[in-house]
């Protein structure tokens, strides 16, 4: 089976080339295409990939290609993780927002709906591609902002695009250990889009579990949300949030803690994997350990300014291991073996949320088999949720139609809809500050 990894010169796809290397089982991937643009990021990575494959027996096979369509003949599931302006972009995302005294950050508010408009027409023509070159293939995006970015994709690959996030599944798994139950034997009742989500029941051997932990305060303390966001805030909404709403619901709090930053998160990862880049080519350099101890760093920094806003101190040890490779792993072996699974994952909507037309793309429990994922039916979300869920998938609406017309109007209209954008001027100062900095905008007319 053939995997082609879009962005394949990307800090990340050592995590997924691990993840391939536990699989020994019938119809494994054999065969791994890395394409980029960057040919020196694609042979630095693929450096690291061969310190992985030295320890493993017959491991897949790894090829390299800067061109895109021989990247994608012959695939059967391409895996989009590409960053449209690089980690320089996400730096400029976060300090014109920031200058206007908004959240910046890649996913949420005015950073996200930058990133956005610069990568659906991308994401787009990648679409129309697949669909001409492996129409047969199976998409699975991690390219943020995920859940619109699988949209704007589902419009020419319809379900046979899938959308992933590692954040629910850590967020089920640790809800899971402070229970002392197996994640693994847990149902996880959680709704939303993408980084917008809620973890409402957590179901072990048909007991609702979640309640127990609202009603204890040190257990509710003692993990990642408790910390953020502190019990009497998760006991008021009686569901455990997804990180990233910790910038929805304190968003005063995060912006300041970002302005007063010595360097943002993007600027922090740019110069880090800078270096990376820069040392991996030095002869006695192990790749591997090189890109090793950078993870570490990495992950152990991840939302570090909001949890020093909630004083919520360092992330746990069993936090650092990521774990979006894992939900690709169990999406390709679900889909190539007809082994049934469930997974959290970004799909269309068909009926699941009333409130939500049936092509909007949600995050979801998923029932997967060899046909793809299949949202299943949830409990209506409460008023608050919803409303925050239809008013962010209003301003993804307008990202996506300001990315097909070109519209300036269009994306000023939805930068000024999102909730954390107090102004329609600042909506237009924005849009001009994202063109002055991203050739990739000048579309926007």
């Amino acid at each position: 089976m053939r995997l082609t990894i879009l962005g394949g010169g990307g800090f990340r796809v050592p995590l997924v080339y691990g993840a391939l290397l536990t699989d020994r089982g019938e119809g494994r991937v054999t065969e791994v295409v890395l394409h980029d643009l960057d040919a020196g990021r694609l042979h630095a990575v693929a450096r690291v990939l061969a310190d992985q494959a030295s320890a493993t027996g017959d491991a897949p096979r790894v090829t390299a290609t800067t061109d895109l369509d021989e990247a994608l003949r012959g695939a059967d599931f391409v895996f989009s993780a590409i960053r449209v302006g690089g980690l320089e972009g996400r730096a400029d995302d976060e300090r014109v927002a920031l200058a206007e005294g908004v959240l910046g950050q890649e996913t949420v508010g005015a950073g996200g709906i930058a990133y956005g408009l610069r990568t659906v027409p991308v994401a787009v023509d990648i679409a129309r591609r697949v669909a001409r070159l492996a129409p047969d293939a199976w998409v699975i995006n991690f390219t943020n902002p995920a859940g619109l970015v699988t949209e704007a994709m589902s419009r020419h690959l319809g379900d046979r695009v899938i959308g992933i996030c590692d954040s629910p599944v850590g967020l089920g798994r640790r809800i899971a250990r402070v229970l002392g139950a197996d994640p693994k034997q847990a149902w996880i009742d959680y709704v939303g889009l993408n980084h917008l989500g809620w973890v409402r029941g957590l179901r072990v051997a048909g007991r609702d579990e979640l309640p127990r932990l609202l009603a204890d305060p040190a257990l509710l303390g003692s993990f990642e949300e408790g910390k953020l966001f502190g019990a009497d805030w998760l006991r008021s909404l009686g569901a455990i949030p997804n990180e990233y709403l910790h910038y929805y619901y304190f968003n005063r709090e995060a912006v300041h803690s970002y302005q007063q930053a010595e360097r943002t998160r993007g600027a922090f990862l740019r110069d880090q994997q800078a270096r990376f880049y820069a040392e991996v080519g030095n002869r006695g350099t192990s790749a591997l350990e090189l890109w090793d101890r950078t993870r570490a760093e990495r992950e152990a920094t991840y939302m570090a300014e909001n949890r020093e806003t909630a004083g919520a101190g360092e992330r746990d040890a069993d936090d650092l291991s990521g774990g979006y490779e894992k939900v690709a792993l169990a999406l390709m072996r679900a889909i190539a073996r007809d082994e049934r699974t469930t997974l959290i994952l970004n799909v269309r909507n068909r009926h699941t949320l009333a409130a939500l037309d049936p092509d909007a793309v949600i995050e979801v429990p998923c029932l997967v088999d060899a046909s793809g994922a299949h949202p299943v039916a949830v409990e209506p979300l409460p008023g608050h949720a919803i409303g925050l869920v239809c008013s962010v998938k209003a301003v993804e609406r307008e990202v996506l139609a300001a990315a097909e017309s070109g519209s300036r109007a269009t994306a000023v209209k939805a930068f000024a809809l999102h909730p954390l954008v107090d102004s329609v001027n600042v909506a237009r100062r924005l849009v001009e500050g994202y063109r002055a900095v991203h050739p990739g905008l000048d579309y926007l007319k």
